[in-house]
């Protein structure tokens, strides 16, 4: 879900009631995008972070720090001359919009008081920072909009200041019923569409919530709604305009399994309750939200070299695999030309000279077979040539039968490193992928094995509502340890049946009589970290741990046995505790 004007209104009414009237202490900049700002109000210091982030822009107030670079970039250190030890003598959202101004008030080099305004706007790609002059001229911009790059609107030094084209949208705060009535229930759009369309602030996951609050389907046109059904609408949406005006919100994160997939200023109707998470304050949900996403994109940029070593690995295994298969499929024929020299050992005395073929009967199967054969070599000869045929065949399918087990079993091992490195969270985890790399052959040891002292990480731990303890390995590594060396005999265990994924450790502190419920968290927790986790439905089969056998000479992680149960389940782990101990 964006940064909508809606979730911006909650952020602007946390600022008014915290820093309206502070004083800017201190002014950073580490980031090209991104200011840090400490106002000191009312005996505490606040940390105002400012981002213009194409992707993660946002404006929030946070306790943590950030490093910042020697030497201040040119555009810090015009604000900390023109507003260092100004004071916020406003904070205001025009309209609804993704757009925040701050007006501030200092003293100019004449010691006479002024006012400049830092304008934040919060677009994706199109963000930026922008400090204006009492008159509204750009004094300067974090990231400079000439001509060549947007023709509607220049931002630069110099240039007047003009709000973004709004798209002839309305606030919604002023929402009238004319308006709903002449303009709104007149478009020829669905539901939800019309509403994000025709009103500033709102984003197409909060229309469609408005909807289900309204009891509308969202692709539903306007013009086929009954009038029962408008009037709930427009309900809804004034009920709405009047909460936001009360600073009625309710910071909220929408989760997918434990990690957060969106979030929005209002509890949504339209999800599960146990999906979602409250906070009191929409700062702290917002630095929640970020570090996570942050998190994610940080592992992911890490792991970026491990990735392209195994997509690449992968795809010379595929290849190599698929040829040795197609060659494989071409020695089924020597049988054929096993029974051709037998049969010319056998009859080759009733072939006249310069046949190029003989017709005879198979004695194995009673079927008459005909046989080509070159003119100009004897039956013996043919014979000969279809025998060394056969027997080079013989020793080709011989060799590719173990080779194409090796392949197998390598392309399996490196689709299971890829699920690890799509799993990972920490640098602690890549490094265990590392390792295995390394030790694999796939990656050159350079020095001294490995670091003793490297922090280890662990498995993945999860409490069910019952009281029990799951355990989720998140590489091959912890897979084999948790399977053989931490699970127990009557432990159960779980894995997705055919596809790469994580070992699943049921601890049943040997109870025998185990919830239903409990299975099924387990299995959900299989197919989650599985690579089928996008899938509907992942089939999960499960065992205990006593069952359990490691090949010779296998891998680690891999794993055979022979009795075992199965499931169908949704990848879904919303509900299951995640114990931090990580």
């Amino acid at each position: 879900m964006a940064f909508d004007g809606f979730v911006l209104s909650n952020v602007v009414s946390e600022l008014n009631h915290t820093i309206l009237n502070g004083r800017i202490y201190k002014i950073y900049q580490p980031e090209n995008d991104e200011l840090v700002f400490i106002v000191k109000n009312n005996k505490e210091n606040y940390r105002l972070f400012l981002s213009a982030n194409a992707s993660l822009p946002f404006v929030y107030l946070s306790n943590s720090q950030k490093s910042n670079p020697q030497t201040a970039p040119n555009f810090c250190m015009l604000l900390r001359k023109h507003i260092g030890n100004g004071r916020i003598v406003s904070i205001e959202q025009p309209q609804m919009e993704r757009i925040v101004i701050f007006t501030i008030e200092h003293l100019n080099e004449m010691g006479d008081v002024c006012q400049k305004k830092l304008i934040i706007e919060l677009m994706g790609k199109h963000s930026n920072i922008i400090f204006v002059d009492d008159k509204d001229m750009i004094i300067d911009s974090i990231k400079h909009i000439g001509f060549s790059v947007s023709s509607v609107r220049e931002v630069l030094p110099g240039r007047t200041y003009n709000f973004p084209p709004n798209q002839g949208k309305t606030s919604i705060l002023e929402l009238s019923r004319d308006y709903f009535t002449t303009q709104i229930l007149t478009l020829p759009l669905p539901c939800s569409k019309a509403i994000y369309t025709s009103f500033s602030g709102i984003s197409p996951a909060l229309a469609q919530e408005l909807c289900y609050r309204a009891k509308i389907e969202e692709r539903a046109s306007f013009s086929d709604l009954p009038t029962e059904k408008q009037e709930n609408l427009f309900h809804v949406l004034s009920s709405f305009a009047i909460s936001i005006k009360n600073e009625e919100f309710k910071p909220s994160i929408f989760l997918e399994g434990n990690k957060p997939k969106d979030f929005s200023s209002t509890v949504f109707s339209s999800y599960p309750l146990d999906s979602q998470k409250t906070f009191d304050s929409i700062s702290v949900l917002l630095e929640h939200y970020y570090y996570e996403k942050n998190l994610v994109t940080k592992i992911r940029q890490k792991s970026t070299d491990l990735r392209k070593i195994v997509a690449n690995a992968i795809e010379r295994t595929s290849k190599k695999y698929d040829l040795q298969l197609a060659q494989l499929k071409d020695t089924e024929k020597r049988e054929k030309y096993k029974i051709y020299g037998e049969l010319l050992t056998t009859y080759g005395y009733e072939i006249s000279e310069g046949e190029s073929s003989f017709t005879t009967i198979n004695y194995y199967t009673n079927e008459e077979i005909t046989i080509p054969l070159d003119a100009t070599l004897s039956p013996i000869d043919n014979a000969k040539r279809y025998f060394e045929k056969y027997n080079k065949l013989k020793r080709t399918y011989e060799a590719l039968t173990e080779l194409t087990v090796e392949s197998k079993s390598e392309l399996e091992h490196l689709l299971s490193i890829k699920t690890s490195l799509d799993i990972a969270l920490q640098e602690t985890d890549l490094i265990q992928v590392k390792q295995e790399l390394m030790d694999y052959g796939y990656i050159k040891k350079k020095g001294p094995k490995g670091k003793k002292n490297a922090p280890k990480s662990k498995p993945f731990h999860y409490l069910t509502k019952e009281g029990f303890h799951i355990y989720v390995g998140k590489n091959n590594f912890q897979n084999d340890e948790l399977s053989f060396s931490f699970a127990t005999g009557n432990d159960l265990w779980f894995h997705s049946k055919g596809m790469p994924g994580s070992h699943v450790i049921l601890k049943t502190e040997g109870k025998e009589e185990i919830p239903d419920s409990v299975y099924e968290q387990a299995a959900r927790l299989a197919a989650y970290y599985s690579s089928g986790r996008t899938a509907p439905k992942v089939e999960i089969d499960y065992t205990r741990k006593k069952n359990l056998k490691r090949p010779p000479a296998s891998k680690p992680g891999f794993v055979i046995y022979h009795t075992n149960y199965s499931m169908l389940i949704e990848p879904d782990i919303t509900g299951i505790e995640l114990i931090e101990d990580n």
